[in-house]
């Protein structure tokens, strides 16, 4: 949607839609150029005069959604069968062999097969969390960013890091293992060369070492400076499970938390992974430093590590978002799918009437947008970038549902008919343009059966 300098950038209305997730925007949107410039409250025309008009009249309309925390790579071990049914320590040491045999090839097609899946569900940024660099695989995220320039998604890429491999006592193999001053180097060359910091971002860039336990104190703490001084934000897992409580209290003499803040990290430029396992005390110190969550529903599941305690993390003023996490421990990237299982598994913790579809909406958009910093996304407010996910009830499943709009997660949406990208259709009638998905997924199958072969 673009015009000469000359003369007015066109202006689009998605019309009347179904149902829509903020109630202001019940008569639908207008947007022009990558903006939403008027949001219509019920039987509300536009205020100027509209040169299209998308009729949503079948359509359930809610902001794009946004993944907080993903690792792409590991669309190529899903269901893997020496990994199965283990807790998370066993499961990452297992699956560490296989992934230190990773290579750019690899890397970029599991990254596009991630991206197309997260699109196809409704997401309009991606996050990724990728930790693992050995000498095959220098340039895992300047291949993330030409795979999502190309797709036209925005994309919350973090420069992962290893420092401390098994010969200093951690989980990983030496071959994924790189000097502090490399993962630091190649940390500002990322930054310098990628992130844009201004509204309206396409590509954004944050630091995030794997784990605490996996880099030293020394690389976390110059992390967290690094990041400070060039203004970007910082990442990484934390409090999943109680064996990580416990070895960092036998690491560090801490818990995780703790040692966190001691690093530098406890503020509102950082968010984490899953948040599991935090004292009452803890949740409230989060709540006072703004540090986001990413929930991770399926993956905690999948992998027994606990129920994230998401209504006390919210109340104590923690942004809260959501995450398919990595599809090794989730086994898919799609996020419609996630706010289903983050409902469910929120009723499991918290009785019905406490947690209900909009607000597991708002934790996947609002939510979401706050852990990645952002306030130019996750709504549908004018002046907001035009990111939309427009959903169908047209399958067997939804037959007979009265609220469209709780619809979407009580019988299971999972694709997205249309999604806007910065005012760009970037999904048309469930399938993204110019994509040859089987195409797509031979090559990914290829690659995954090459990288189980190199064991």
């Amino acid at each position: 949607m673009t015009s000469s300098p000359h003369t007015p950038s066109p202006r689009l209305w998605i019309r009347q839609p179904l149902a829509c997730a903020d109630p202001a925007a019940a008569n639908g949107v207008v947007i022009q150029d990558s903006r939403i410039v008027e949001r219509l409250a019920a039987g509300q025309e536009p205020s100027l005069p509209v040169d299209r008009v998308f009729d949503a009249s079948r359509h359930v309309l809610l902001p794009g959604l946004v993944n907080t925390h993903h690792h792409f790579y590991q669309t190529l071990t899903r269901a893997y069968s020496a990994a199965l049914n283990k807790e998370l320590f066993p499961w990452l040491t297992t699956l560490y062999d296989v992934w230190a045999n990773l290579d750019e090839e690899q890397i970029a097609v599991a990254s596009e097969l991630a991206m197309v899946e997260l699109l196809l569900s409704g997401c309009t940024t991606v996050a990724d969390h990728h930790y693992v660099f050995s000498d095959a695989l220098e340039s895992a995220i300047d291949r993330q960013v030409e795979t999502a320039r190309r797709l036209g998604v925005r994309a919350a890429l973090t420069r992962g890091s290893m420092s401390v491999g098994r010969d200093q006592g951690g989980l990983p193999p030496q071959s994924v293992v790189q000097d502090e001053a490399r993962i630091l180097d190649d940390s500002r060359r990322l930054i310098q060369r990628y992130h844009q910091p201004e509204e309206g971002a396409m590509i954004t860039v944050a630091l995030a070492p794997c784990s605490p336990f996996s880099v030293s104190r020394e690389l976390m703490k110059a992390t967290a400076e690094l990041a400070k001084t060039e203004g970007v934000r910082l990442h990484t897992h934390l409090a999943e499970t109680e064996d990580e409580t416990r070895y960092c209290e036998r690491l560090f003499g801490l818990r995780p938390l703790d040692y966190l803040e001691e690093c530098g990290w406890l503020n509102e430029r950082t968010w984490l992974a899953h948040g599991i396992h935090f004292t009452d005390e803890e949740i409230r110190r989060l709540g006072r430093a703004g540090t986001g969550i990413a929930h991770c529903p399926s993956s905690n599941m999948v992998l027994g590590s606990g129920l994230c305690p998401t209504l006390e993390l919210e109340r104590a003023g923690a942004p809260l978002g959501l995450a398919v996490d990595g599809s090794a421990s989730n086994d898919h990237s799609n996020l419609a799918e996630e706010m289903r299982q983050a409902m469910l598994l929120g009723r499991l913790r918290y009785r019905p009437d406490q947690i209900g579809h909009d607000d597991v909406i708002r934790w996947a958009t609002q939510g979401s947008a706050r852990c990645l910093g952002r306030t130019d996304i996750g709504g549908l407010a004018p002046g907001q970038q035009a990111d939309l996910a427009l959903f169908k009830l047209d399958e067997p499943r939804f037959s007979g549902a009265e609220n469209p709009l709780a619809a979407l997660l009580l019988c299971g949406a999972h694709r997205a008919d249309r999604v806007m990208v910065a005012g760009r259709w970037r999904v048309i009638d469930g399938a993204i343009p110019d994509l040859d998905l089987s195409a797509l997924m031979a090559r990914h199958q290829e690659a995954a059966q090459r990288l189980w072969r190199a064991l």
